[in-house]
């Protein structure tokens, strides 16, 4: 796995969890940005849970209550279809916390930490002009709506691109894949179009 894209998502699942300060996160070693790692898909996985539960729970009462009319039946069904597909999205992703220590140990440690870093600092030092792009980019939405994970995978991949010299595509990509891992397919298209949305005003702002 490349040492970047290591970084990239170590990043990820630790910002929620560091602190905002620039030199307390210069300081982290590689242990506390697994360990935070874990908490946040540990807490993403318990929320998950839950609301797999309270899915199951809604579909249960109603096929209880129920005098067979088809439309309960059917919306019993359809509430535990999606709580089956959050109960898959949990166990996907307690799977990534079990793997996390083992994929930075296979990468280059230093380089991981050194760039994990990085994109911390600078999406916490820079979050009012990255927040403030993707407000701009976003048609009838809000930035604070957003799932957690979607909103700070939009912030690394502006970041990335505004501040750290990453080319659009590239971010672009790497933001789509973190999508993939973590988000749903409803929020990696929202994802994709953001940022592409993102990048043609930074190219209209440079023209001007």
């Amino acid at each position: 796995m490349q040492p970047r894209r290591t970084a990239r998502e170590l990043a990820l699942l630790s910002l929620s969890q560091l602190s905002g300060n620039k030199e307390k996160v210069a300081s982290q070693q590689m242990s506390n940005l697994i360990m935070a790692a874990i908490r946040t898909l540990t807490s993403e996985v318990r929320e998950t849970l839950e609301v797999a539960a309270a899915e199951v729970q809604r579909g249960s009462d109603r096929l209880l209550t129920s005098e067979t009319r088809a439309s309960d039946v059917s919306s019993a069904k359809a509430m535990l279809s999606d709580a089956i597909e959050l109960t898959q999205a949990a166990i996907n992703r307690l799977g990534t916390a079990v793997e996390l220590p083992e994929f930075v140990q296979m990468a280059n440690q230093h380089e991981v930490r050194a760039y994990a870093l990085e994109i911390l600092s600078t999406v916490n030092s820079k979050r009012t002009e990255i927040d403030d792009l993707l407000t701009e980019a976003m048609v009838d939405w809000q930035l604070n709506r957003l799932p957690k994970i979607d909103r700070d995978i939009l912030r690394i991949a502006v970041g990335e691109i505004m501040f750290l010299g990453v080319p659009d595509s590239p971010a672009i990509n790497e933001a789509v894949e973190l999508a993939k891992k973590y988000s749903d397919e409803e929020g990696r298209k929202f994802i994709n179009g953001v940022l592409r949305r993102v990048t043609e005003k930074l190219k209209t702002k440079s023209r001007t």
